[in-house]
């Protein structure tokens, strides 16, 4: 079978050096297909440079934006498709950018809804347009895969696509979190940021989204020996409307045991995690909600929502809260410090949870939605 693979968010992030939770799952996904001799004929609108992905040369086809609205306004196939463009018997847009084809099958990943559900969570003035192109490019495809049941319920009701159309193919958590680093990285790694061998950490983008406010007000409401023996770290770059966020980390620099340290590399980020006494991470919404399978991977307590996605992805392996309740989440918190038991069920549990989760798994999933659309076409 011969797929045409959307990579155009894989190709920037690699040109940046920084690939997102899009462009990580067109990753890892391709590189599990192509082991299981899945032909991919990768696609790339626009001018991100990519000549090659998984030893296959890629197409560039010219902007998606331009000739989707094109598509929509006219009813054409889309029209930056290349002349003589490799015959594909299935077009997988893996990064939301889903073109016209009328003759070929169009299967779509997306991820969430959370941009239709919560428009006041996504930082762009021309969202509204942005967002009704979304909902139309959507109705191209002729089957969705989404990575959660949640998910797929919030896609039905925002996309108005049937549940009938939508599959769930859950995440996989790459291999290297379950690999222990050397005590001498970690260590190296914690020196170089002033950290001590117990903290709660949590990880990803500044945004309203990841309730990180109400982390600190959490950590903040800990008897003050706690807070000094277990300070917070935080990890992630800026992301936006996060000011308020910033300035109460910069006002408590110095007089409050807590650490914003901005973007990390990878071996950072899991040297991190296999130091931290616990993962805190109460998001207000997540479609899937990886860094709490990564944690549980590296053996690592998780402190996660009770809400959307979260209880779906973490079961019995966590410790779920209301993520609106900050004395909720102060008392998670409070007991994982007082209660060594309770810390070593979890990391059991977490690690039992997370081998559930594989990128071969992903994959063999979504060839079978491959094989399932190829038969009905």
């Amino acid at each position: 079978m011969r797929v045409g693979f959307g990579a155009s968010v894989l190709a920037r992030g690699l040109q940046l050096g920084q690939l997102d939770g899009i462009a990580y799952y067109t990753q890892e996904l391709s590189r599990e297909l192509v082991q299981m001799r899945c032909e991919l004929n990768p696609v790339i609108f626009g001018k991100a440079k990519l000549e090659t992905l998984q030893g296959f040369t890629t197409e560039h086809w010219s902007r998606f934006s331009t000739n989707a609205l094109i598509s929509a306004l006219t009813g054409v196939d889309h029209p930056g498709r290349i002349r003589g463009a490799n015959k594909i018997d299935l077009f997988h847009a893996t990064d939301h950018l889903i073109p016209r084809l009328r003759a070929t099958p169009v299967l779509a990943t997306l991820m969430d809804a959370i941009p239709l559900a919560h428009p006041e969570w996504v930082h762009s003035r021309l969202r509204p347009i942005q967002n009704i192109l979304w909902k139309k490019t959507a109705s191209w495809a002729q089957h969705i895969v989404t990575i959660s049941e949640y998910s797929k319920l919030q896609i039905s009701e925002h996309f108005n696509i049937p549940p009938r159309n939508i599959s769930v193919v859950p995440l996989g958590v790459d291999k290297r979190y379950f690999e222990a680093l050397s005590s001498q990285y970690v260590v190296q790694v914690l020196k170089t940021y002033g950290l001590p061998t117990s903290f709660f950490l949590f990880i990803g983008t500044l945004q309203p989204r990841k309730n990180i406010l109400r982390i600190i007000q959490s950590h903040q409401s800990l008897p003050i020996y706690m807070r000094k023996a277990f300070p917070l770290v935080i990890v992630g770059r800026n992301g936006w409307d996060s000011q308020e966020l910033i300035t109460m980390m910069q006002d408590a620099a110095g007089r409050e045991p807590i650490h914003w340290i901005g973007a990390v590399s990878d071996l950072e980020k899991r040297a991190l995690l296999q130091s931290a006494t616990a993962l805190v991470f109460p998001s207000l919404s997540e479609g899937f909600g990886l860094p709490v399978l990564e944690a549980f991977a590296s053996q690592t307590p998780v402190i996660t929502s009770n809400t959307t996605s979260l209880p779906e992805v973490a079961a019995d392996a966590a410790l779920l809260v209301n993520p609106m309740d900050v004395a909720e989440i102060a008392n998670a918190m409070q007991t994982l410090i007082q209660n060594e038991n309770l810390i070593l069920q979890l990391k059991t549990l977490g690690l039992s949870r997370a081998q559930q989760f594989t990128w071969r798994a992903c994959a063999q999933a979504t060839l079978a939605v491959y094989e399932s659309m190829a038969n009905f076409a």
